[in-house]
C-alpha cells in the first residue's frame, strides 16, 4: 500500500484533474488575466508560473460566476476582490481546523503515521466530504441570515448606505498568566487549554445571542447587541483564570471585525481587571442595575486618557 501523494490528496478534494494554466482559465472564463491573478491571491493561493497546469474546469466555472456578477452590475471588481479575500481567509481556517480534527482523531500522536494509516484517513475523508459540503452550505446560509438580520437591526433607516457605525457592547475575555502557563505545558496540553477556553467561550457567547468576533489564542473578542446581554455573557463566562473587560458605544464593523475607541476601551479594561473579575466602562454601567456595579478609582490608560471603570457583580 503506497503513501498518498499531494496530487492524490488535491484530486480527492478538488474532484477534478488539473487541466489549465492560469492564462487558459482566465481566457475560458472571459476575464482579464490581471483580475484572475488578483482573485487567486485574494483567495489565499500562491502565484504560480504562467505555464503551470494547476487549474480545473471547476476553476473556470467559478471564475465565470464572478464574470457574470461583474457583467450584471451586482459587484464591481474591488468588491469581488474583497469578497474573495473574505471567502479565502475564512475557508482556509475552516479547512485547516477540520483537517486537524479528522487527522487528530484517526492518527496516533506518538509517532509518524504509516502508509496504511494515511490511506485510511484518505478513505474516511472521501466518505465525509459530501456530508461536510452539505453542512457547510446549510450553516453558511443560516449564518448569512443571522448576519443580515444583525446589520438591518443596526442600520439607520434614514441612511441609504450600509451602516458604517453601530452602537454595540464589546467584550474581551483573557486567560490570565497565559505565557507562564504555556511554558509549563507540553504541546498537547497547551492545545487542550486553548481549545477548551475557546470552545467554552463560543458556547456561552452564542447561548446569549451575542457574536464571537475572533479568537486570539489566549483571548476572545465578542460583541453583543445590548449592554444587558454583554453583562450576562461576561458573568456566565468569567472564572478565576479569566478576566473580562466590557465597553458600550459606537464601533466600526469591517471585514467581520470591529474597530474603534469602544473596542480599544474594552481591551484596556481587560488589562486592568484582576483575575476572576469583570470591569465595565461608564456607558455600559448606565444600562446595568446600580446594585450590580461598584465604582472604582479612575485610571489613566495609554491612548485613551482618564477612564472610569466599574466592577460588574452578579
Amino acid at each position: 500500500m503506497s503513501r498518498p501523494t499531494a496530487e492524490q490528496i488535491e484530486r480527492l478534494f478538488a474532484g477534478q484533474r488539473a487541466r489549465h494554466t492560469r492564462a487558459e482559465v482566465a481566457a475560458a472564463a472571459g476575464v482579464s488575466g490581471e483580475l484572475a491573478a488578483r482573485l487567486w491571491r485574494a483567495l489565499g493561493f500562491a502565484t504560480l508560473p504562467d505555464d503551470t497546469v494547476a487549474f480545473t474546469d471547476a476553476d473556470v466555472d467559478a471564475l465565470g460566476v464572478v464574470r457574470t456578477l461583474l457583467d450584471g452590475g451586482l459587484l464591481d471588481a474591488e468588491s469581488a476582490i474583497r469578497m474573495a479575500r473574505a471567502l479565502g481567509q475564512t475557508t482556509a481556517r475552516l479547512a485547516q481546523w477540520q483537517a486537524e480534527i479528522v487527522i487528530g482523531a484517526m492518527l496516533p500522536g506518538d509517532g509518524p503515521p504509516s502508509d496504511e494509516e494515511l490511506t485510511r484517513v484518505m478513505e474516511a475523508a472521501g466518505r465525509l466530504l459530501p456530508d461536510l459540503e452539505q453542512l457547510l452550505v446549510h450553516v453558511w446560509r443560516a449564518q448569512l441570515g443571522a448576519a443580515g438580520s444583525r446589520l438591518l437591526a443596526l442600520a439607520d433607516l434614514t441612511d441609504e448606505a450600509a451602516p458604517t457605525r453601530a452602537t454595540l457592547a464589546v467584550g474581551f475575555a483573557d486567560l490570565v498568566s497565559f505565557t507562564s502557563r504555556a511554558r509549563e505545558l507540553d504541546e498537547r496540553e497547551l492545545a487542550e487549554l486553548v481549545e477548551g477556553f475557546e470552545s467554552r467561550a463560543a458556547d456561552v457567547i452564542a447561548g446569549h445571542g451575542a457574536r464571537l468576533v475572533k479568537t486570539l489564542g489566549d483571548e476572545v473578542l465578542f460583541t453583543a447587541p445590548t449592554a444587558q446581554v454583554a453583562a450576562a455573557v461576561a458573568l456566565d463566562l468569567v472564572r478565576p483564570e479569566l478576566r473580562i473587560g466590557l465597553a458600550y458605544g459606537p464601533v466600526v464593523p469591517m471585514m467581520g471585525d470591529v474597530f474603534g475607541t469602544t473596542v480599544n476601551l474594552a481591551s484596556r479594561l481587560t488589562g486592568l481587571a484582576r483575575p476572576g473579575t469583570v470591569l465595565i466602562d461608564q456607558a455600559l454601567a448606565r444600562h446595568v442595575a446600580p446594585e450590580r456595579t461598584r465604582r472604582l478609582r479612575r485610571r489613566t490608560v495609554a491612548g485613551l486618557g482618564p477612564v472610569q471603570p466599574y466592577l460588574l457583580r452578579s
